[in-house]
């Protein structure tokens, strides 16, 4: 598979309260060219969600986000998580998330927690939570010294923000959910989220010159 990384420019970050709504909710995504979709682990609805859009939607590639157990891991990946994404990471997370066979992201917020990643084989990252952890200027901080390791930031990102995260040269993607606004998922309004999802699909860093 391609490296989740690459796949759109956002990645939606989604918490299901309905199983019902994984459905449309997914398709709308896809259609809108966000076929990379984070389903948080938060709520019980969330690996019978997961498991309707790899059953459903095809086009879609499902993963499961705030993974935070080795238990959380092989439910996901039985559920039909295509990736993995967690907050933060343990040495018995990551062990687990590598022995699954998707790919994973393993959540950091500091230069040592890159460093160990690296250290055991592992390039491609969440830096979590984004905004409250240093945001633009520490990623681009980190490209220097550290140009292998490559971040999905997540964390208080919205459709401003995004294209300066996606300028940086070690950000592959960013995750978000400003394109699931509260009152269109409560009134199912699917075809408002997917015009907010083309417009996300469109983020491009920003020109320099």
């Amino acid at each position: 598979m391609t490296s989740v990384l690459d796949l759109a420019p956002v990645v939606p970050v989604v918490v299901i309260e309905d199983a019902a709504d994984a459905v449309p909710l997914a398709r709308a995504l896809v259609a809108g060219g966000l076929p990379a979709i984070e389903v948080t682990l938060r709520t019980p609805a969330a690996l019978d969600a997961i498991r309707a859009i790899a059953a459903e939607v095809p086009d879609a590639v499902v993963g499961a986000g705030t993974v935070i157990s080795a238990a959380g891991v092989a439910d996901a990946v039985a559920a039909g998580a295509r990736f993995l994404v967690s907050p933060g990471w343990t040495e018995g997370l990551l062990e687990a998330m590598k022995a699954s066979g998707v790919p994973f992201l393993p959540g950091v917020s500091t230069t040592s927690e890159v460093v160990a990643l690296l250290e055991r084989g592992v390039a491609e990252m969440k830096f979590f939570p984004a905004e409250a952890a240093g945001g633009v200027p520490y990623l681009k901080s980190l490209s220097g010294p550290l140009p292998q390791a490559r971040f999905c930031p997540t964390g208080g990102i919205s459709l401003g923000s995004a294209p300066s995260y996606l300028s940086l040269p070690n950000v592959g993607c960013v995750g978000g959910t400003w394109m699931l606004p509260a009152d269109a998922l409560a009134a199912r309004d699917w075809a408002r989220v997917e015009s907010l999802a083309r417009e996300a699909a469109g983020l491009r860093a920003p020109a320099t010159g």
